[in-house]
């Protein structure tokens, strides 16, 4: 694995058993993925997209094949190392923002927190600086359903990073939202990547949330189809072809 690379994957492999049918997700995938990118993965509906991101996460487990995630092999984890792994280097964001109703902004952005050594006060202090950088510190003591889609969803990113992983792995994150809040989500994914040094891959369908990122990563079929690079575009002007202002 090169020093430049996050992720490597060789002839990596999923199969699902359905009843007597067997689903190839992945075959034999080989792709490489540099640190320090933001790369949007992209493909047809049953492509692979997303089991090829719960993979890199430690979601699932490959068939055969070997994936190696900045510098680990995440098939030799044990259950609980895998877990330790997670919440030091990967943040996850969802479509669906998977906040708990019953807990405020803090509170939902301090649970990844509660796994890592700090005290109760330095998670907090963590939580409100992640807050911070997503531009929700006035909205700390509100609840979700206070919240409109995009205020969650930048909750949800504010939780992702609140542990400062090197990879963020987003799963369509601006599906549920209307365009203004998918711009302004879009625009902070890349303030994360080019101002943190995040490395984000994000799965979207929206060739215009695409644009975003400086690299495009298209599967078909379970294998690589395309890799194409677009060069750092700024948030602005992409917000602008999105109908930003």
């Amino acid at each position: 694995m090169s020093d430049q690379s996050m992720i490597q994957a060789r002839k990596l492999t999923k199969v699902y058993k359905r009843g007597g049918e067997t689903l190839r997700v992945l075959d034999e995938l080989d792709l490489d993925i540099d640190a320090g990118g933001f790369f949007a993965l992209m493909g047809p509906s049953g492509s692979g997209k997303t089991t090829l991101l719960n993979l890199i996460g430690g979601l699932d487990d490959a068939t055969s094949g070997q994936l190696i995630v900045d510098g680990t092999d995440v098939a030799e984890l044990t259950g609980s190392e895998l877990a330790q792994w997670r919440s030091d280097n990967v943040g996850f964001v969802f479509q669906g923002f998977n906040l708990i109703p019953v807990l405020t902004a803090l509170e939902n952005v301090m649970l990844p927190l509660g796994l890592t050594p700090l005290s109760k006060s330095e998670q907090r202090k963590q939580a409100e600086y992640a807050l911070e950088l997503v531009s929700m510190s006035d909205r700390m003591k509100h609840r979700p359903r206070q919240l409109s889609g995009g205020q969650e969803q930048r909750v949800a990113i504010a939780r992702a990073i609140a542990t400062d992983p090197k990879l963020i792995l987003a799963d369509e994150p601006t599906g549920d939202l209307d365009r203004d809040s998918a711009n302004a989500v879009l625009e902070l994914m890349t303030k994360l990547n080019q101002e943190l040094g995040k490395t984000i891959l994000m799965v979207t369908h929206d060739p215009l949330a695409a644009e975003f990122a400086t690299n495009q990563i298209h599967l078909d079929k379970g294998r690589l189809a395309e890799v194409r690079e677009r060069g750092a575009k700024s948030g602005a002007a992409a917000a602008g072809q999105l109908g930003g202002e």
